[in-house]
């Protein structure tokens, strides 16, 4: 869960928040009770703004590695519950 603090509470407690973020959690810094930025750690920083691979990559990724059609899913049977039915 995400701490909220204002700018001016953080002013003095930078070096705890810094410790909170390194650890693991986001703190939101507000100012008069609007969010203007998120404090996070390096680790999730770099996670966040990473060379994350495109969606379209990963498929094309993942469908040169794995025979669909060997697997035999029936789409009807997976997903007849939650798809709208034709009128």
């Amino acid at each position: 869960m995400t701490k909220q603090r204002s700018i001016a509470e953080a002013r003095n407690t930078l070096p705890q928040l810094i410790r909170e973020a390194e650890s693991g959690e986001s703190i939101e810094l507000t100012r008069r009770g609007e969010s203007v930025a998120v404090l996070v750690g390096r680790r999730q920083y770099e996670r966040l703004t990473g060379n994350a691979r495109r969606f379209s990559e990963a498929l094309d990724e993942f469908r040169r590695e794995i025979d669909v059609a060997a697997l035999q899913i029936d789409p009807d049977e997976i997903f007849g519950g939650v798809r709208d039915q034709d009128p």
